[in-house]
């Protein structure tokens, strides 16, 4: 179940980051409207992302995607912008990534 999970917060990033990118290409780098589609159809992919996942607690999803969406954004900058984290950008990205392993796989008694 949590190989599942963490495939699908994996394309949910790259469809949300992903688009918000094409869309953010399209407006302030100046490369059109087939750009910002693009971005609008992937944004729409990733609102369906998060019903696949196993859990059925919208609010638990979202809460951890949250942290996902902190590291991806930052891998996204350094593979396709060129951004270069600092050491405060790769620990925070780390504490997000630890909350989304205790909000999601802690053990519950549920």
């Amino acid at each position: 179940m949590a190989a599942r999970s963490i495939a699908l917060f994996l394309a949910a990033a790259l469809f949300e980051i992903g688009g918000a990118w094409l869309v953010w290409q399209g407006v302030r780098e100046h490369r059109g409207w087939a750009w910002i589609g693009a971005g609008v159809l992937a944004l729409g992919v990733y609102g369906f992302a998060a019903t696949l996942q196993p859990d059925a607690h919208f609010g638990r999803i979202l809460a951890a995607y949250g942290g996902v969406f902190v590291a991806g954004s930052l891998a996204w900058g350094m593979a396709l912008d060129g951004y270069r984290p600092d050491r405060w950008d790769v620990i925070g990205a780390l504490v997000c990534l630890s909350g989304v392993a205790v909000i999601m796989y802690a053990p519950r008694g549920e």
